[in-house]
């Protein structure tokens, strides 16, 4: 438990050979002028053009570099060393002025020597984090007064379910970790990755309380009936871009999505 990190940072790196070249990410249209970032996510954001953008846990950084592209000077995090390089080798092929930190997200103040007008993360984050307490205070002390925290997840109802979403097998309030052997990927199931991951889930009373004890105001907050990504099982695509459990249609939210500022 105490090696989550190195445990988690070890599953993250598998991954990114097999994510690069995967149709889910589908990285050739990224290169040719794709922009990956999900339009609810982009309305959010708001006007960008020139903004300082802090992006936590960016993965190999196509919604970063996406971000980059639409004129913002974008920091990408993340722990994983593999999918740094990848995003720094992008960054420097497409010609763009993004900057990539390889660290953990609670390192992440040690590894900055400034202050952003927005902090952006994004679906499947926080549930590799333990402390929120902690992550919200790094986004705290990352903001500009007067930035803002753009942030999209999944919804903790989804992580409640097993993995086929035949039942219910976790409490929405848990707090240990909960620890799984993997197979394969999201964005791959049959690749030919086997990993042990620690992982915790987050109910929404803790996210928003944990912005609230850091002062940050939350501005707006909603709740989504899709997820932007075939990435569960047994999923469907019921309009362009919007995905939902089969057997469950519409009765259970899939993500959500806040915006807080620093004041």
């Amino acid at each position: 438990m105490n090696n989550y990190i190195n445990l988690n940072k070890n599953t993250w790196n598998s991954k990114v050979d097999v994510h690069v070249t995967s149709d889910f990410y589908n990285n050739n249209a990224f290169l040719n002028g794709e922009n990956t970032v999900p339009f609810t996510d982009i309305q959010a954001l708001g006007a960008i053009n020139g903004k300082s953008i802090l992006h936590l846990q960016c993965h190999f950084g196509q919604d970063s570099l996406s971000l980059a592209r639409m004129g913002a000077k974008v920091t990408g995090i993340d722990f994983s060393d593999k999918a740094i390089a990848v995003a720094q080798n992008m960054n420097t092929q497409l010609g763009l002025d993004a900057q990539f930190i390889c660290c953990n997200v609670y390192d992440t103040l040690a590894h900055i020597s400034e202050q952003f007008d927005i902090v952006y993360t994004s679906y499947g984050t926080i549930g590799w984090l333990p402390d929120l307490d902690q992550w919200a205070n790094v986004i705290a002390q990352a903001l500009k007064p007067g930035g803002k925290l753009v942030f999209f997840e999944f919804h903790p109802v989804v992580w409640m379910y097993d993995t086929n979403f035949t039942h219910v097998q976790y409490n929405y309030f848990k707090s240990e970790p909960i620890i799984e052997e993997e197979t394969g990927t999201y964005a791959d199931r049959y690749a030919n990755i086997d990993n042990q991951t620690i992982t915790w889930n987050h109910s929404l009373s803790e996210v928003i309380q944990a912005l609230i004890n850091q002062k940050l105001q939350i501005n707006w907050f909603q709740e989504f009936d899709y997820s932007h990504y075939a990435c569960f099982n047994n999923t469907i695509e019921f309009e362009p871009g919007k995905f939902r459990i089969q057997s469950f249609d519409n009765k259970i939210p899939m993500m959500y999505g806040l915006v807080a500022s620093k004041y």
